[in-house]
């Protein structure tokens, strides 16, 4: 088992680049290291935004969405300590689980727009 952050570019954007503070707009789907998909913005039908390289989403995502451009898929596999740790986090995801995200970047704010 890696302790390491995993970060997989399935397709290469083209678009503007992820940066810290950048507002992001995405779509993912999270899965266990088992398959079970514990979350998908695709399943809830609304893209999920959130800003990133400031503490406000996991690790995993602040870390491994740095540099990806719009209209890039990226697949993170991103440990326990970088996604929960030992917390757990509704029904589907124990304490010290690792995490796979698919995720799919729409969209790229920063503060001079």
């Amino acid at each position: 088992m890696s302790l390491e952050l995993q970060i997989t570019d399935l397709v290469v954007g083209e678009g503007k680049e992820a940066v810290k503070g950048a507002l992001i707009t995405t779509q993912y789907v999270g899965t266990l290291v088992d398959g079970t998909e514990f979350d998908s913005s695709y399943r809830r039908g609304k893209p999920f935004q959130c800003v990133i390289g400031t503490g406000r989403v996991i690790k995993g995502w602040d870390q491994g969405l740095m540099g990806m451009r719009v209209g890039g898929k990226r697949k993170l596999f991103v440990p326990a300590h970088l996604a929960y740790g030992d917390r757990q986090v509704g029904a589907h995801i124990q304490p010290n689980s690792d995490l796979i995200f698919e995720i799919e970047l729409l969209e790229v704010l920063t503060r001079d727009e």
